[in-house]
């Protein structure tokens, strides 16, 4: 019994507190919100809308080959590798993987000995080896000299000195 009378209490008190103050609340947001206007900034001005013709007639295809394809650019050092000559057996190994073992003299002409993949080969002056175009210039006893033609980060053809230095018997570089 002393609950529901608790109960009741705090109602009638909720009720006498609550009606009091939202009278007075009332009275003040009606004083306050009646000098007041909302500042809102007119809306844009919709330009009317100008179709554009889409002419694709004139522009490149981006699904073409020739997209992808580097550019070919004129000039450059002058040199260009011979790419419609023959390769030689010894142009499908690169240079590091080449041995020179030996040097014989056949009518005085040098012939410089190169292991590639287990089998031996004779090279002149003029033959070519590597993956780098590159062509013998010298044989002597110590080493083959080699002129390669190589790409610079331009995409020009450079110029360069390589050497196949003579492998001692027994030496495993």
């Amino acid at each position: 019994m002393s609950r529901l009378l608790l109960g009741v209490l705090s109602s009638i008190l909720l009720v006498a507190c609550s009606s009091g103050d939202e009278d007075e609340l009332r009275a003040w947001m009606k004083t306050a919100a009646e000098g007041v206007k909302p500042k809102i900034p007119p809306l844009p001005v919709v330009e009317p809308y100008e179709p554009v013709p889409y002419e694709v007639a004139s522009l490149m295809d981006p699904f073409k080959a020739t997209k992808l394809a580097p550019e070919e650019k004129k000039g450059g050092g002058g040199f260009r590798p011979d790419l419609d000559r023959p390769k030689e057996p010894l142009e499908l190994f690169p240079l590091e993987s080449l041995k020179y073992v030996g040097v014989m003299t056949r009518r005085k002409v040098s012939y410089a000995i190169v292991l590639a993949d287990g089998a031996l080969h004779q090279v002149k002056i003029g033959n070519y080896l590597g993956q780098n175009f590159g062509v013998v210039v010298s044989i002597n006893e110590s080493e083959i000299t080699l002129r390669e033609l190589v790409q610079d980060s331009a995409g020009d053809w450079v110029e360069r000195t390589s050497s196949l230095l003579l492998q001692e018997k027994g030496a495993n570089p």
